[in-house]
């Protein structure tokens, strides 16, 4: 088996492992509110969802109802627990899902799940409910395509990705275009000239930077090509 083949192998085991997770998750159901979704981007400042979590652990302890103040407060701090065990947040992002569910058989079960996501996840949710939150999760099996897109205006130009709801910036660059010259006369051609020149080049480096970033190894990287900016 080449080595391509093993890595979509490997892909496929991924994909279905998720889609069972995302299954047994959307079936679990709690009583009261003591079900944490957590999900965290790419590039997340750990510290920063440690403090979130730390302030709604104190606001639970408000809570009237004993049985659901001690259930959400404990499904916090395993969230809190959880949290501890990354230094820093995976590059796909982070995704944890604490909480009591109720079995088949009615009874109580607590449950702890904390994982990378497959690919990258763009999304920030925290939630406290009667059930866990996959809708972001579910978002990245529906669609694999992934289109490439360009912003170009006459200040430079941005090159790069999206896939679901994951974006990716690829490549941009600036460009000082010469303004239109109001001048008659010869000077007036000559500044157009150079203008439609430079205009030129840069229009041919938009075109080399799309080749560099959406073609790799003779084959388009995308599956289509989304162009955008002002005229």
């Amino acid at each position: 088996m080449s080595s391509n083949s093993a890595a979509t192998a490997d892909e496929q085991v991924e994909l279905w492992k998720m889609k069972k997770l995302i299954k047994g998750l959307q079936a679990a159901k709690g009583n009261g509110t003591s079900m944490i979704s957590l999900i965290l981007p790419p590039k997340s400042q750990i510290p920063q969802f440690t403090a979130m979590l730390a302030t709604e652990h104190g606001a639970a302890s408000n809570i009237k109802s004993r049985v659901n103040r001690l259930s959400v407060m404990a499904a916090i701090a395993s969230a809190q627990q959880r949290l501890k065990l990354y230094t820093r947040t995976p590059p796909n992002g982070l995704v944890i899902f604490c909480g009591t569910i109720l079995t088949d058989e009615g009874k109580e079960k607590k449950v702890n799940f904390d994982f990378e996501p497959f690919k990258p996840i763009n999304t920030t949710l925290y939630l406290c409910d009667n059930k866990f939150h996959v809708e972001a999760l579910a978002e990245l099996l529906e669609t694999d395509s992934k289109f490439g897109f360009i912003i170009m205006d006459g200040n430079g130009s941005l090159f790069g990705s999206i896939c679901g709801n994951s974006r990716e910036v690829l490549s941009h660059f600036t460009v000082d275009l010469p303004k239109k010259h109001g001048r008659g006369g010869q000077s007036a051609q000559r500044f157009g000239r150079i203008r439609e020149e430079k205009r030129h080049h840069y229009i041919r480096k938009v075109a080399e930077t799309a080749v560099q970033v959406f073609i790799t190894d003779n084959k388009v990287n995308v599956s289509g090509l989304i162009l955008a900016g002002s005229a």
